[in-house]
Order: C-alpha cells, then sequence, then structure tokens
C-alpha cells in the first residue's frame, strides 16, 4: 500500500503513513496535551477549501499561513537572502495559491526548522519544491518520517551567508535557532515564548512543556543562556509568531531571572526584563 500523508486534527503533527495511523507521537509526547476524543486524522483532501495567506514582516523575510488553521496554526518564514529563498518552519498546509507564489520567486534552495513543533507540512514544500538542502538538528531525527532530511545538523550550521543555524536544546534536545545576523531577528522556535498585546511584546517565558507548564532545568537554561549572549537580535520569530522589540538583553535577562531561584515556564513581563 502506497504511504499517504496524515495531520493529527489535534496538533497538525503530519506522518506517512499505510491508512489512518495508530496514534500522533507528537501528542503523546510530554510536551503535548492528549485528544479530548480520541484521535482524528486529516488528509490534503480534506484541505482542499483552505486559503494561503502571506505577509512581509520584516524587510526580505515573509509569513506563510493557511486559513482556516491546521493543528496548532504554525507559520512558515520564507527569508531572502543572496543566493535564493530559504524556507524556516512550516505552515500547517500549502493550499495551491502558496505555492504558486514561492514558485514565482524562483522556489527554495534550502529549508530547515527548528524542531518537530514547527515542521508543518514541510513535507509538501520538499515533494513540490525539491530544495536541494533540509536541514535538521541531528538529535530530532526521530520526529523527520514525514520527509527526508539531506542535510543532519550540528552545533553550528550556516544555511546561506549570514544566516546560521545553532542548537540551542533545552525544549527538545536537538532544537535549533536561526540567527539573521545582517537583519537582527532571531527565529527562536520554541526556545521562547512571546505574549503579544495586539502586535506589542508584552511578556516572555521558556519552557520545556507550555501546556503541561514544565520548565527548562538550570543547565538547559545556562546552555541556552550561553548561546544567546553570543548573538545580536532586536526581534524573533517563533513558530508562531513575529515579534519586535525583543532584543538580546531582554532575553538574558528572563534567563537570569530563571537562574535566580526555581524556573517556571510561565511568562515574565518585559516591562521587568529591562
Amino acid at each position: 500500500m502506497p504511504l499517504r500523508p496524515y495531520s493529527c486534527a489535534n496538533c497538525g503533527h503530519w506522518q506517512r503513513w499505510f491508512a489512518e495511523p495508530p496514534f500522533c507521537p507528537v501528542c503523546t509526547d510530554v510536551r503535548n496535551a492528549l485528544p479530548d476524543n480520541g484521535w482524528e486524522w486529516i488528509t490534503p483532501d480534506d484541505l482542499a477549501d483552505r486559503q494561503a495567506r502571506w505577509t512581509q514582516v520584516a524587510p526580505g523575510v515573509c509569513g506563510y499561513w493557511v486559513e482556516p488553521q491546521v493543528g496548532l496554526g504554525t507559520t512558515g518564514w520564507v527569508i531572502e537572502t543572496d543566493g535564493g529563498l530559504i524556507g524556516w518552519e512550516g505552515a500547517g498546509f500549502y493550499p495551491p495559491a502558496a505555492l504558486g507564489e514561492l514558485r514565482r520567486r524562483g522556489g527554495l534552495v534550502a529549508l530547515g526548522a527548528s524542531h518537530v513543533h514547527g515542521y508543518g507540512a514541510l513535507w509538501q514544500l520538499q515533494d513540490e519544491l525539491a530544495p536541494p538542502v533540509v536541514a535538521i538538528g541531528v538529535d530530532d531525527l526521530q520526529w523527520t518520517k514525514a520527509f527526508r532530511v539531506t542535510w543532519p545538523t550540528d552545533d553550528r550550521h550556516e544555511l546561506a551567508p549570514g544566516l546560521v543555524m545553532h542548537r540551542s536544546g533545552g525544549h527538545f534536545p536537538g532544537h535549533t535557532v536561526l540567527h539573521d545576523e545582517r537583519r537582527g531577528i532571531l527565529f527562536v522556535g520554541d526556545l521562547l515564548k512571546v505574549d503579544l498585546e495586539g502586535e506589542t511584546p508584552v511578556g516572555l517565558s521558556c519552557h520545556k512543556a507550555y501546556h503541561a507548564q514544565i520548565p527548562l532545568s538550570h543547565a538547559e537554561i545556562r546552555q541556552a543562556r550561553a548561546l544567546v549572549e553570543r548573538l545580536e537580535f532586536d526581534a524573533v520569530a517563533t513558530p508562531f509568531e513575529f515579534a519586535a522589540p525583543v532584543s538580546t538583553k531582554q532575553v538574558l535577562a528572563l534567563f537570569d531571572r530563571q537562574l535566580a531561584g526555581q524556573p517556571i515556564a510561565g511568562p515574565i513581563p518585559l516591562a521587568e526584563l529591562g
């Protein structure tokens, strides 16, 4: 039987299976909640009426998403570089209009993601646009059954000049951030969560599991802090939103607060972080 892509109706994780999968590995992981009424599966045919959306959030950076959302409602970022377009994270699904727009722009020269919660429909981008590089942290390969990784990455990997992947660990062992050195943007995955009022950042948090409110350990926070203090940025992008201003100094202050006592998974107001 041919393998088909199925998306979990609870979290949106895609996997290829012979028939409906027996369970979702992301939902059964401690970081996610189980569905209230058992497993339900979505196929690409079920999403034929979904609408593609995209917008520019910074010069040379666009976010792509689908409405109504699929799963957790992730955004796929597309970043302009001198060598072509880089895709980072994935929208929950890419309707034909989104794929057509990416083809019009020349396709993708590379694709990557922070961790499984940001994978979205990366399988679609690989199947339809065939980027020569699909880069994922080597410690997170167990979550990539829906697509093929062509470049497992270690602690540092340059996707393009000035666009560098760094393993942060923490939320997942292979969790990776992407630093846009030229634009001063850190694509943080779930290393951080940003609380917004409208489009204004008002709080920052970090966590091992947001739904279960499990914080990072002190060792994980120290590892993330040692990385972030080397990176200059004044904006961040999670798999869900673009947030500015959020600076290196504020993120370091968040980590210092966490290291000063018992860590928490909830937000700390940005006003308290300088």
